[in-house]
């Protein structure tokens, strides 16, 4: 028996913040989308075009109360190849939360306070 990686879930308080965020910050773009035929909840799952793995972006409708994050003890990590361009981008888009530069990473923050890790494509 084997198991592989298929996708991680962020919910999600404003679905269409969310997306421009995601697209304009890592160039994820929607793969596949899943409507509840009462209309209560909206899935997104995002792609990099690249691999297999998914962010599934959950959005319910009556939510009107941003998610509580608990300690933040967790998060999603992205390589990136330019490591510095990709920096300079985020920084400019004012989503960089946190940054370590004796580690070589930093973080960005999404519109739902779900952190990112970013860490160069090392050789």
């Amino acid at each position: 028996m084997q198991f592989t990686f298929n996708h991680f879930n962020f919910n999600v308080l404003d679905l269409e913040r969310s997306l421009k965020f995601y697209d304009e910050a890592l160039g994820l773009h929607v793969v596949r989308k899943k409507k509840a035929a009462d209309g209560s909840f909206v899935i997104n799952f995002l792609g990099d075009s690249m691999t297999d793995f998914q962010l599934e972006l959950t959005w319910t409708c009556q939510r009107t109360e941003p998610y509580d994050l608990g300690e933040q003890e967790y998060h999603l990590a992205f390589r990136v190849d330019d490591f510095e361009a990709a920096h300079e981008k985020h920084k400019a888009m004012g989503c960089i939360c946190f940054e370590n530069p004796a580690m070589g990473i930093y973080f960005l923050e999404d519109p739902d306070g779900y952190w990112i890790e970013i860490i160069p494509t090392r050789k």
